[in-house]
């Protein structure tokens, strides 16, 4: 049976976000997402920013189906009634551009923003994030070069899980991994948490949700629910709100049990 079919059931949701799934790219788990968001409902869907990855397409085309089943499932979810608010981030900020206008396109929010209010009436500020980065937001030539050793990272990932897969093994993220034992990336996650919590707190908001790091998380900082819905790329994560209003970190890759080595997908051409 193939994995991606092992659940029959739907999956119900008050509200899904998702972020930084750097459509795009080959990191990209595509077909994942798409299976994801076939097997849910929700109310609101939330795009946190980096969806498509205008940085690594202005250098190369790459674009295969599974991208266009992600786009596809996303309308689909537009069409059907789901609120979907689209916030850029930093690899998709060509559509920042577009911001002032206030547009609504096939039914999908395009906002610098968001403020989401819970079932139980708590007010979450909902952003990207990169603008806490100051990485990002003061140097960027090397938040490039950053993501040029990112990739090579990814690359090393989908090879080493390719070998525990033929042992037997499951999943296990050797660029997350890494990105842990470096001192100064945990250092500057802790930063980029506490001033998310901290700007959050100041507008008077109970909560903070964003993406940007790559780095799932649900804590409570300085009095200030902190969530980070992760990504699609080494980690497949989204943070969703159930009906009673719980918060939840779904880790899709690991509930499934699927493997990251890349399979062939059939490339679509620049000019489609």
């Amino acid at each position: 049976m193939n994995a991606l079919n092992k659940l029959a059931s739907r999956h119900d949701y008050r509200c899904v976000f998702i972020s930084d799934t750097h459509l795009g790219t080959r990191g990209c788990r595509g077909e994942f997402l798409a299976d994801f968001l076939r097997q849910t409902n929700c109310d609101q869907l939330y795009l946190v920013g980096d969806i498509i990855d205008g940085w690594r397409l202005r250098k190369s085309w790459y674009w295969d189906e599974s991208h266009d089943e992600v786009l596809r499932q996303i309308l689909l979810k537009a069409r059907g009634g789901t609120e979907v608010v689209y916030i850029p981030g930093n690899h998709d900020e060509m559509f920042r551009a577009w911001l002032p206008l206030g547009l609504e396109i096939a039914g999908i929010k395009l906002r610098a923003e968001a403020i989401h209010e819970t079932v139980d009436g708590r007010r979450l500020l909902v952003t990207h994030g990169d603008a806490f980065d100051s990485v990002v937001r003061y140097a960027k030539f090397l938040a490039i070069l950053g993501d040029s050793a990112y990739t090579f990272a990814l690359v090393s990932n989908r090879w080493f899980n390719a070998v525990r897969r033929q042992l037997g093994y499951p999943y296990w993220s050797l660029s997350a991994w890494l990105k842990r034992q470096v001192k100064g990336a945990v250092k500057a996650i802790d930063r980029f948490e506490m001033a998310l919590a901290t700007e959050a707190r100041r507008r008077g908001f109970d909560g903070v949700v964003c993406g940007h790091i790559h780095h799932a998380e649900m804590r409570e900082v300085n009095g200030v629910q902190y969530m980070n819905d992760g990504d699609w790329v080494e980690s497949c994560t989204a943070l969703v709100e159930h009906h009673d209003g719980r918060f939840e970190l779904i880790d899709w890759a690991a509930l499934n049990r699927l493997s990251f080595f890349e399979p062939t997908h059939t490339r679509v051409p620049a000019a489609a």
